[in-house]
């Protein structure tokens, strides 16, 4: 069961109050010199009293922290109020500004066979509170930092768990940000492996955010594509590709293309009969960019990462077809922060300390 959420706790704590109070509550939690309860003069003395005693400032703590090498990569351990654990990532993108990989649960059900999520099962889904939490926690953790950037201005729902299996939480949490931050819908991606019955539903959805969104789609050949994601389900390439047609002439527009994510791994998807294929396949889709990930290695997986050749092979291929191929920068891979890594309870941490990268101990101590 997830933790109750802080609206509903704040609701059964002052049931008479207006609705606007609940609104201040909210502006408060992104005031940016706000540290706690007891800094948000807008509320009454006593509310903030009852506020310290009886609602946390925020739901998540951080157990340990890793730095890269570059110092362009975070990762967080963060513990719920549950005890669970799950990681959050934060990188530095190519406007000098910050970006968040956002988990939207624990562990995650999807299966995909080279990634170290799928291999943890899934434990929870994380309630808006949770989810909207990390922007809060790596806002908390900038202003420490005085020698970094301090603006967040990207979020990408890349990390731990299936953004699609938790809609409505994703949902509540995008729609949070988007009205107390200026991060802007175009700056936020969620990112789905391909659950087609929820992506129904995101186009029907009045109340969908403007948000971009990109498929993982990892192989163009159905069978391929099971073997590589279990949970498939069977015409899936046929039903992606009428779906993309439809999220087009529905939301799409330049700035809200699909974008088609491909995990490079050695003799598994990477063969140029198989570029070939996807080349194909994309040019029945709607107006699209693919993004092609370099695998990255995973404890207790034996798949490797496509050598630089095959990668710029495959990548020709596509441009021969007319498309818009980009290959996503691996960072934070020394701190098992990039794609595909993020994974808690393995032995992954201890490596991190053992091979000498910069690791901070957050203890027990909160870090709001």
């Amino acid at each position: 069961m997830s933790p109750q959420t802080r609206e509903s706790l704040f609701r059964a704590l002052f049931p008479d109050e207006p609705a606007y109070r609940w609104k201040q509550v909210e502006q408060a939690l992104f005031t940016p010199n706000a540290k706690g309860w007891e800094d948000v003069k807008t509320l009454p003395k006593a509310m903030r009293e009852t506020l310290i005693d009886a609602m946390p400032w925020i739901t998540c703590r951080a157990e340990r922290m890793y730095r890269s090498h570059s110092d362009d990569t975070f990762k967080a351990v963060l513990i719920a109020a549950d005890g669970k654990r799950f990681e959050s990532v934060l990188m530095l993108n190519k406007r000098g500004q910050w970006t968040i990989c956002v988990s939207s649960q624990i562990g995650c059900a999807m299966k995909c066979t080279f990634c170290a999520t799928g291999a943890m099962g899934f434990k929870r889904s994380l309630t808006s509170d949770e989810i909207m939490d990390q922007y809060r926690f790596w806002q908390a953790h900038l202003r420490t930092q005085p020698s970094l950037a301090t603006r967040i201005s990207n979020v990408v729902f890349m990390g731990m768990g299936e953004p699609m299996t938790n809609y409505d939480n994703v949902k509540k949490a995008i729609h949070t940000w988007l009205e107390y931050t200026d991060i802007g819908p175009t700056r936020i991606t969620v990112s789905t492996v391909g659950v087609i019955m929820q992506m129904e539903k995101l186009l029907t959805d009045d109340d969908w955010p403007p948000v971009r969104v990109a498929v993982s789609l990892h192989s163009a050949n159905q069978q391929r594509r099971e073997e590589i994601v279990p949970t498939t389900v069977p015409e899936f390439l046929k039903k992606l590709a009428d779906w993309s047609h439809r999220y087009a002439k529905l939301k799409g527009n330049q700035r809200h293309h699909i974008t088609y994510e491909y995990t490079l791994i050695t003799g598994v998807n990477d063969t140029l009969e198989l570029a070939h294929e996807l080349g194909r396949y994309i040019r029945k889709t709607a107006a699209s960019k693919i993004n092609l990930i370099p695998y990255n290695p995973v404890a207790g997986k034996t798949f490797s990462r496509s050598s630089d050749q095959r990668i710029d092979a495959f990548k020709q291929i596509l441009r021969d077809y007319g498309l818009d191929v980009t290959q996503r920068k691996t960072m934070g891979d020394d701190i098992a922060a990039a794609c595909g890594q993020l994974i808690t309870e393995t032995p992954a941490e201890t490596e991190a300390k053992d091979r000498g990268r910069i690791v901070l101990d957050m203890g027990r101590t909160d870090h709001a």
